[in-house]
């Protein structure tokens, strides 16, 4: 008998995982904030990331929410890049989830303790070349709760373009083959709704991106 086989990351693990929010127009009047002058830059680690088909494990009773995303791959070493350089430095981009913990994320002004649950954060199911897709012109940003449409998005109206992410954090630190930066969510997110809706143990997410796939991740909430 074959072993089960065990679903992988589509690429090594990454040195740097760097997430934009608020990049979305929808996203950031849904929140209530005024349109950022300057990306709004957050950090995960590695540790974060799952592959398609893996469960979303969590404690029972925090607010759970989702997040669909574009994310980009550094194809090779860039520091302090124009967004030209920064465009021709894409490696490739693949579907992401920011599963968010809200009621820690609120916790204080800083986003981080909501964003960086181990092993809570999907990716994949593969990356495209940039060849294959063509952000700046748009591509759908999709996601669905049970087949249920949540979120649907266009990355022709993202405030920050991919290069323009690249060029901006290239200038504070070197980003190296690798390395994942996430774009941003559109509108439509859980605790937008009201009232606000979130993840329930069993909820089935699906985050799709045209052209690369979708990623197919189940809730677990455990006592």
């Amino acid at each position: 008998m074959q072993p089960p086989t065990v679903p992988h990351l589509p690429m090594a693990p990454p040195g740097k995982v760097i997430c934009c929010g608020l990049n979305y127009g929808d996203h950031i009047a849904e929140t209530g904030r005024e349109r950022p002058a300057h990306p709004t830059l957050f950090a995960k680690y590695s540790d974060t990331l799952i592959p398609d088909g893996v469960d979303i494990v969590l404690p029972a009773g925090l607010e759970v929410d989702w997040e669909a995303e574009l994310a980009v791959v550094v194809g090779r070493e860039i520091r302090h890049v124009t967004p030209d350089e920064a465009a021709s430095a894409i490696g490739g981009y693949t579907v992401a989830n920011d599963i968010s913990v809200r009621d820690w994320q609120r916790r204080t002004l800083q986003w981080f303790q909501g964003k960086a649950w181990d092993a809570t954060t999907p990716i994949g199911p593969v990356v495209v070349s940039p060849d294959e897709i063509d952000p700046v012109a748009g591509v759908e940003v999709i996601c669905r709760i049970n087949g249920v449409e949540r979120q649907r998005g266009n990355t022709s109206t993202l405030v920050f373009d991919s290069a323009t992410l690249l060029s901006y954090i290239s200038t504070f630190t070197v980003l190296r083959p690798g390395d994942v930066v996430l774009t941003g969510t559109p509108g439509g997110v859980g605790m937008a709704t009201d009232p606000p809706t979130y993840l329930a143990d069993g909820d089935v997410v699906e985050t799709e991106i045209p052209g690369i796939g979708t990623l197919t991740n189940t809730v677990r909430l455990t006592s």
